[in-house]
């Protein structure tokens, strides 16, 4: 070797072992992130076309999920030290971050926007796929898409709609924008060198007879007008769906592989709640967009109205969300016993309500829902994502879950208190279930010299007050290992930390009667508090 490449070496060497040791820190300086950088700009993306069959034959009869090697796990890559899901292209937090007031929950993504009055321009009948239905332009030029009921549920589509994407957005999700309109035969008219594809691919002028077999098929109130939803388009250039595992080649920002993404894990306990089994990446939406100069894509999703008992065209099978589309196991049962044996979901019990479908609570157990077919990203839930997506659940308190059921528009109040009761029937279920998987404490925070957190199966009744042990430790850093603090096992802060110089951490690791269990919560000392930096769950 050289003298000048001597001289580099010991220049960069340094460096280097800077990068290093950085690289292996356990905490850096800016953590907890709350939000994740600034995207790096896309200049181009494919519109990716995504076949419904394929993702059904993809999903049922292979695993394409990353799967960890035997006996280990692969915790959530995209959640931050406290265990929480920065904002990003995929999620913002809300109501579980921050209680939303009622008039937020209520308002949802709406920018008050709905179709203007006026005449509405027929661009498009969506004659294929399960829900048919028009794409107009109002009279300020906006575009929406209308979609109905079926005849034989008048409300139950348009209302799960509009109530699944209130509730979707203040879980934290990207979803369109959703209004209930009624409107009049007249008010529609084909605009000018609109085109109507038929089945067989042949392409001819769109024609009001084209409108009206559409509006065959749809319901219409006592003053004889017809219920829609409206859905303003999504900004940006559409670029079709996202799956629920992998990457996209064309997002340089999409590194983290969405089966191990948290907030799409922990999307399968909001599926299971609000009886959305048709959770499908045919049900999600990828839009190039702009914002403050910097084009990246964006994550949606959309489509809702099948949902709470409805199957968009119907009320819902009494198997869905008991049963996958192609189950072997239950069909070999029933043909072993002559068709004796009847399955627990075949006893539940619907009352006689159009608009409020199939949905029920009192045989919900919600670890066992299960999709129409397997979903990358729920298969590889663990009890911490579960945890974490059984916490925003339970934030919705009673009058929440009312006042947006009342959304709906629901003319019958039996359909909305029904849809309410298995609302919150459910949320209680979720949260009793799910707070008994992990030590359920949450809320951590240095308080007078003492570590002070919530126990949430504690809070909402589903166990009695208990005891909590400590063991605090010294954290190195860089090497994340602990140094044992003898003696010191009660919530009180230890002199050690409260007298440490900044920068330096410490850890407790919190333990009840199933010593299994354990929650470890990181502190940094810093200029001038001690802040709560890092939580581990261990089950």
């Amino acid at each position: 070797m050289g003298q000048v490449q001597q001289r580099v070496l010991r220049a960069v060497a340094p460096l280097l072992l800077l990068a290093l040791s950085a690289a292996a820190q356990r905490f850096r300086p800016d953590d907890p992130l709350w939000r994740e950088p600034r995207p790096r700009p896309v200049r181009q993306a494919a519109v990716r076309a995504l076949s419904d069959y394929y993702d059904f034959f993809l999903n049922t009869f292979t695993k394409p999920e990353e799967k960890p090697p035997k006996g280990k796990t692969i915790r959530a890559l995209s959640a931050n030290t406290l265990g929480e899901v920065p904002d990003s292209a995929w999620y913002t937090s809300r109501h579980g971050r921050r209680r939303m007031t009622l008039e937020e929950l209520l308002k949802g993504p709406d920018t008050g926007r709905p179709p203007a009055p006026g005449t509405w321009k027929v661009t498009k009948v969506k004659s294929e796929g399960v829900t048919p239905g028009l794409e107009i332009d109002d009279p300020l030029v906006r575009h929406y898409w209308l979609k109905f009921d079926p005849v034989t549920n008048p409300e139950m589509a348009t209302a799960a709609d509009v109530i699944g994407t209130t509730f979707f957005h203040a879980l934290g999700y990207n979803v369109p924008e959703y209004y209930l309109v009624t409107f009049d035969r007249p008010q529609l008219e084909v605009a000018p060198k609109s085109t109507y594809t038929d089945a067989l691919g042949h392409k001819r002028a769109l024609t009001e007879r084209d409108v009206d077999e559409v509006l065959f098929n749809v319901p219409r109130d006592r003053d004889r007008r017809y219920r829609a939803v409206a859905s303003l388009a999504v900004p940006g250039k559409g670029i079709g769906k996202f799956r629920y595992h992998g990457t996209r080649a064309d997002d340089p920002n999409d590194t983290i592989p969405h089966e191990n993404r948290r907030e799409l894990r922990g999307l399968f306990l909001f599926c299971a709640w609000l009886g959305h089994d048709d959770s499908r990446a045919i049900n999600t939406y990828d839009s190039l967009v702009e914002e403050d100069g910097v084009p990246f894509i964006k994550h949606y999703l959309m489509d809702f109205g099948s949902i709470l008992g409805s199957a968009s065209v119907k009320a819902n099978s009494a198997r869905s969300g008991h049963e996958r589309l192609f189950a072997l196991k239950p069909a070999v049962i029933e043909l072993l016993t002559l068709g004796l044996y009847v399955p627990r979901w075949a006893r539940a019990r619907f009352p006689k309500l159009p608009a409020g479908g199939r949905f029920e609570h009192e045989i919900f157990e919600p670890e066992r829902y299960k999709t129409e077919y397997r979903n990358p990203a729920f298969e590889n839930r663990l009890p911490d994502d579960c945890f974490w997506a059984a916490r925003q659940v339970m934030a919705f308190d009673d009058a929440h879950i009312r006042a947006i059921v009342a959304k709906g528009g629901y003319n019958d109040p039996r359909s909305a208190d029904w849809v309410s009761t298995c609302l919150i029937a459910r949320r209680d279920r979720i949260g009793k279930t799910y707070f008994a998987t992990v030590l359920p404490l949450d809320g951590f925070e240095v308080r007078d010299g003492r570590l002070v957190f919530e126990d949430l199966a504690v809070l909402y009744k589903f166990t009695a007050p208990r005891e909590y042990e400590a063991a605090w430790s010294r954290f190195d850093n860089l090497k994340e290992s602990k140094t044992a603090l003898p003696g010191r096992t009660t919530l009180a802060v230890p002199p050690e930390a409260r007298q440490a110089a900044p920068g330096e951490y410490f850890c407790a690791d919190l333990r009840a009667a199933d010593r299994r269990k354990t929650v470890t919560v990181y502190l940094r000392q810093g200029e001038r508090d001690i802040q709560v930096v890092g939580v581990d769950r261990a089950w």
